[in-house]
């Protein structure tokens, strides 16, 4: 891999993959890996799903591209299903290309939308690769939630509590990552994110939904949002929603949409709601509509996160938590997961190795058999240590 820039921070493990099915790659020796990272959290369905290559197939040999000023019925239809799923059924849909950019979009919405100064967001939130989105120190307002966490009335939190009261006025969005917590699975308590809502709607300002890595069925419902009964202004869709395909998606309420309607507002970049990202979005949702995959995550992660729980007997195992099929585990010591992290790839099991923590994504067709498989692997590598 001599001509490729490799600029993300991580090791290639695997130099020559050349196949795949379902929950599983294959390299060039013909050795089969269990995926438990969906790529990059991104192939719910599993690789070289049958139903999503042949609607690519179909849309590939009418049209792919459109441009800004022509469009097609397959854009449409995908918007309507994206908003469905999303229950902003009166609003509006734009497709883009990356959660990155889809989060970066909702953000000029704000600021073209309000005048208010400030973004507020949970401590750890990650809302992608761009400077505008990465940068904190400028109009940002970080809500450590970690007191919260362990808070003994984290589940009945009250406005009144002094952290929700030093949160500053004009606040133009609240931006609420639920419970990918960059990268590291942590779920902030239901009532606490009521509450932030609740004052930031009291100021007029806007939610937005980041469920990049939370959505399309990851945590057991088909957005992460859902697990905290709020009802927010905009979802931004990514990674699960193409399966692989590069294809995000920005949803709108209706108020929303409305006030973007005099024309000032525009975005424009080459591959908007082109057509063969829209086939795939609505391939997508089908197949994860047909299949009842999001409730089976939900059976299954339950069941998972049981199997991954008796990991806990170990010394060297810190903690386990999960939502759905989104699980991490925590070691005592950094180089102990190092080692198993290798020795796993060695048995044919790819894990996300976050330095001291495994993050477990496994595609939402990950049959119970294989991953107790891999539990046990796991299981037999800390006991050798």
């Amino acid at each position: 891999m001599s001509s490729i820039l490799n600029c993300t921070g991580h090791k290639t493990t695997l130099p020559n993959v050349v196949d795949s099915d379902g929950a599983y790659l294959f390299d060039d020796k013909g050795k089969r890996y269990l995926d438990l990272e969906s790529g990059v959290w991104c192939t719910p369905l599993g690789h070289k799903n049958v139903r999503v290559n042949a609607a690519i197939a179909r849309q590939a040999n009418t049209i792919a591209h459109s441009g800004f000023c022509f469009s097609n019925d397959t854009v449409e239809k995908a918007a309507r299903s994206v908003l469905s799923i999303t229950e902003l059924k009166d609003g509006k849909c734009v497709f883009l290309t990356s959660g990155s950019e889809v989060n970066e979009l909702a953000l000029q919405i704000c600021r073209h939308i309000s005048e208010k100064p400030i973004n507020l967001c949970l401590h750890d939130a990650y809302f992608g690769s761009y400077g505008s989105v990465k940068d904190r120190e400028r109009g940002w307002y970080p809500f450590d939630w970690r007191e919260c966490a362990d808070c003994p009335n984290s589940e009945k939190c009250q406005s009144e509590c002094p952290k929700l009261k030093g949160i500053p006025d004009g606040i133009s969005v609240f931006a609420f990552e639920p419970g990918s917590a960059s990268g590291f699975v942590r779920f902030p308590p239901a009532s606490l994110i009521r509450n932030i809502v609740k004052i930031v709607r009291t100021q007029g300002g806007k939610i937005l939904v980041n469920d990049v890595t939370t959505g399309m069925g990851r945590t057991g419902k088909w957005f992460g949002f859902n697990h905290y009964n709020i009802e927010p202004d905009m979802v931004a869709i990514g990674k699960g929603l193409g399966n692989g395909y590069p294809v995000s998606a920005l949803a709108v309420n209706r108020e929303t949409a409305g006030q973007l309607e005099d024309g000032t507002f525009k975005y424009m970049q080459s591959h908007q709601n082109d057509p063969l990202g829209a086939a795939v979005a609505c391939e997508v949702i089908k197949v994860l509509t047909d299949e009842k995959l999001v409730s089976k995550a939900a059976i299954l992660g339950d069941s998972f996160l049981e199997m991954l729980q008796v990991l806990t007997n170990s010394t060297h195992i810190a903690e386990v938590r999960g939502r759905g099929l989104m699980f991490a585990v925590e070691f005592t010591e950094k180089a102990v997961g190092d080692r198993i992290c290798d020795r796993l790839l060695e048995k044919g099991y790819i894990v996300c190795n976050r330095g001291g923590m495994f993050r477990i994504d496994p595609p939402l067709v990950i049959e119970e058999m294989d991953f107790r498989g891999f539990v046990s692997a796991f299981g037999d590598l800390l006991a050798e240590e």
